[in-house]
């Protein structure tokens, strides 16, 4: 997009997807942009009434379905960015590990990874076989221009390989971490040809029309500052670094990861997501500010009454303080049952009152964006 690198006038208007890039590079905007994690799910009735004729893996695999949930959401809820729908686990297929979404148990991989000669029989040379989400990411780029960016999005090794070799969630990943600890060359194998996997997906997406690829690194929150320092850190660092070089601004984000933000800062990640756990300003500082932040309502508020919802719509627009680079979301992904007029009403609340702090975003702009 050619309006992100001009010196841009923000008295004049600037499309959403300007707007959202433009705060990925800590630069200064007429507002913080707001998108949402999870935006096209079950709590929308026109994705329940896709779900009615298909799986989720179903529509995830059909260019067509995949981009009709993503615009249909990114408009009815008037956001700057459409994040495009697929499931974290994709690239587990082409590797050689089949998994299937069981109703109250989540995914389930059928068979684990849980020795040094599974490891080395996962396959790295089939990722064209993922080119389905790349025809939606562009599909959905021709739909909406420059009017809203484009997210496109993979799964972070460290979580990726949990669940590979867990079978599904966990509450403990004590195989996970037994392989960490005992097999640390067959675990160093495993990320690496993850890694070698996700950055092939990655360009796909890229090359497709994304403008952004979010890394989900939904599990690092079990991890220890030390261990991930020893053993995730470095594989994640050579993942950004790559979609970086692709010529696109990354979102690096987890959940419970508090204590790990200053080591996920130094991935080098653009953009860091926060989770509702941390005040922004808390988790921001903690990073000396060097990167842009996303984040952070707690999903769940958008249950509560309208009075609740805009007094910490404001409270976090006011921890950003109007720096340059903060990204309205929630600090996860909304849940079933949320109520999309109070999702709608976020939008507007941030379109309402984010202007008052763009002058601030000016002000600081600069010092962030060489900080």
């Amino acid at each position: 997009m050619s309006e992100i690198l001009d010196a841009a006038d923000m008295q004049s208007p600037i499309s959403g997807g300007a707007r959202f890039l433009r705060a990925c590079l800590r630069r200064p905007v007429d507002r913080p942009p707001v998108w949402f994690l999870r935006q096209a799910g079950r709590y929308m009735a026109e994705y329940r009434e896709v779900r009615k004729h298909h799986s989720l893996v179903d529509i995830c695999k059909r260019p067509d379905l995949a981009a009709e949930v993503t615009i249909t959401a990114a408009e009815k809820l008037d956001v700057d960015a459409a994040i495009i729908f697929a499931d974290l686990l994709l690239p587990l297929e082409p590797m050689g590990l089949d998994f299937e979404f069981v109703a109250g148990d989540g995914p389930v991989v059928h068979t684990p990874v849980r020795s040094v000669e599974m490891v080395d029989r996962l396959r790295t040379d089939r990722t064209s076989a993922l080119e389905y989400v790349a025809q939606a990411i562009a599909k959905v780029a021709g739909h909406f221009g420059e009017s809203k960016g484009i997210i496109g999005f993979c799964g972070a090794p460290y979580t990726l390989a949990s669940y590979m070799i867990e079978g599904g969630g966990s509450r403990h990943y004590v195989h996970t971490k037994q392989m960490m600890y005992c097999e640390t060359a067959a675990w160093q194998r495993m990320l690496d040809k993850l890694v070698l996997v996700l950055e092939a997906y990655c360009r796909q997406q890229v090359d497709a029309g994304a403008d952004v690829i979010q890394i989900f690194d939904s599990w690092a929150g079990s991890l220890s500052v030390a261990d991930y320092c020893e053993y995730v850190q470095p594989a994640t660092t050579r993942l950004v670094r790559a979609v970086q070089a692709m010529g696109v601004p990354v979102i690096y984000f987890g959940v419970d990861t508090a204590s790990l933000l200053p080591a996920m800062h130094k991935t080098g990640a653009d953009v860091i997501g926060l989770d509702w756990r941390v005040p922004l300003n808390d988790g921001w500082r903690s990073m000396d500010y060097g990167c842009a932040v996303q984040g952070n309502l707690d999903p769940i508020t958008l249950f509560a009454p309208l009075p609740v919802l805009e007094s910490r719509v404001r409270s976090i627009l006011a921890e950003a303080d109007g720096r340059a680079g903060h990204i309205f979301n929630l600090g996860h992904g909304i849940v079933p049952g949320t109520p999309v007029e109070n999702v709608q009403a976020v939008v507007q609340m941030v379109r309402s009152m984010g202007p008052q702090f763009a002058a601030r975003s000016r002000q600081h702009g600069s010092e962030a964006t060489h900080g």
